[in-house]
């Protein structure tokens, strides 16, 4: 690209008709409200994108980016556009009401042949998904030769890349509870610096992409979504539509987590209680007769 045009994007500075394109973009791709405080981020990672593919203008970009030879790059432009911020054990509380007051319980039922079904949506670099597998196998460590499964999503494919990898630095672990870093990780090098988790804990999570703004290829429902940090990043209306559908993808009582910076209005008021901080429990009789358990149609899942 030129130089201008690539000095302007650099100190943050785009026009307004390109701003509101690629913030149009976002949110017909990804949901995602961009508001125009974000200009300056906006504009930073445009110009990363121009400068990788060689485009002098965003009309440019724009046009190759959507046309059949630039797949690759949509998938790029979407990671650059999607913000990847998690850590173990985020939002402690949450782990602890699981390992304390639900999952004890689920995992009898699991037992006597329940079929259960979890779902990490917007699982980003896995470590939510995994330290769910951790207090999964905390309270039934046999959970692997049970119908017990976990489905992790993201929209982003680079990182999931990553979680799939399931590789994390040895200090990341160290907010993991009773002993957890110790008991699913093992060592990946001899310095001992990176460390990976182990394949009883790998066997009951499935990674796929989904884009919670589109279609969901999976039937039945799930007795536990874990969406927290996501929805913040939507605009209101599309916040309300992903509660309604989560609340539908439910099963009796099941229940959803979300982030401390998130609320559900009170037009849900008839889909969910409020059973904890950012737990809401949904009874699916009043969302429809069908109380089965998810069934994932994995295969659908690009």
């Amino acid at each position: 690209m030129n130089q201008m045009a690539q000095h302007i994007l650099e100190e943050g500075s785009i026009s307004d008709a390109d701003f509101a394109r690629i913030a149009g973009l976002v949110r017909e791709m990804m949901g995602i409200d961009l508001q125009p405080h974000k200009r300056t981020m906006v504009a930073s990672r445009l110009s990363k994108r121009l400068r990788a593919t060689g485009y002098d203008t965003v009309d440019g970009y724009i046009d190759y980016m959507l046309s059949a030879q630039g797949q690759d790059e949509k998938t790029r432009f979407v990671s650059a556009y999607t913000t990847n911020m998690t850590r173990f054990n985020r939002e402690g509380h949450h782990f602890e009401q699981l390992a304390n007051d639900i999952l004890p319980d689920l995992m009898n039922q699991a037992r006597k042949g329940k079929r259960v079904r979890i779902w990490s949506a917007g699982c980003s670099s896995g470590e939510e998904p995994y330290g769910l597998a951790f207090n999964v196998l905390d309270a039934c460590p046999e959970a692997g030769d049970l119908d017990v499964k976990i489905l992790a999503t993201d929209i982003d494919t680079e990182i999931l890349a990553t979680a799939k990898r399931g590789v994390y630095p040895a200090s990341s672990t160290g907010t993991l509870p009773n002993g957890q870093g110790d008991k699913y990780f093992m060592p990946v090098d001899r310095s001992g610096e990176r460390r990976s988790v182990n394949d009883k804990v790998r066997d009951l999570i499935s990674f796929r992409r989904l884009n919670l703004h589109g279609e969901w290829p999976f039937t039945g429902k799930f007795d536990i979504i874990m969406c927290r940090n996501v929805a913040i990043y939507f605009d209101a209306p599309t916040q309300s539509r992903l509660w309604q559908r989560f609340g539908e993808q439910l099963c009796q009582n099941g229940l959803l987590f979300i982030g401390h910076s998130e609320g559900i209005g009170p037009e849900h008021a008839e889909l969910f209680t409020m059973v904890g901080r950012g737990v809401f429990s949904t009874d699916t009789s009043r969302v429809g007769n069908n109380k089965s358990n998810a069934t994932l149609h994995m295969g659908n899942i690009q």
